[in-house]
């Protein structure tokens, strides 16, 4: 599975949402900027994101993934 592909299922579970993905072999940097974010705790937005990576979890195509949500207002704040 490359980054390209963890980028697409990212994106089609969380629509409207806008994700950068960085890694391969298994091990990805995921970063997703979507107004789903807003208002959620920390762990509610790990779980929208993993939802839509649960499958490939699963079968073993991911091994490893580090999430950093934002919203587009705290993504146009970050240094």
């Amino acid at each position: 599975m490359h980054a390209v592909d963890v980028k697409r299922m990212v994106e089609a579970g969380l629509e409207g949402c806008r994700a950068e993905v960085e890694g391969g072999d298994g091990r990805y940097t995921v970063t997703v900027v979507g107004e789903a974010f807003a208002g959620l705790t920390p762990v509610k937005k790990q779980q929208l994101v993993y939802g839509t990576l649960n499958e490939a979890i699963g079968d073993g195509r991911i091994h490893a993934v580090t999430i950093r949500t934002f919203t587009p207002e705290q993504w146009g704040e970050r240094d």
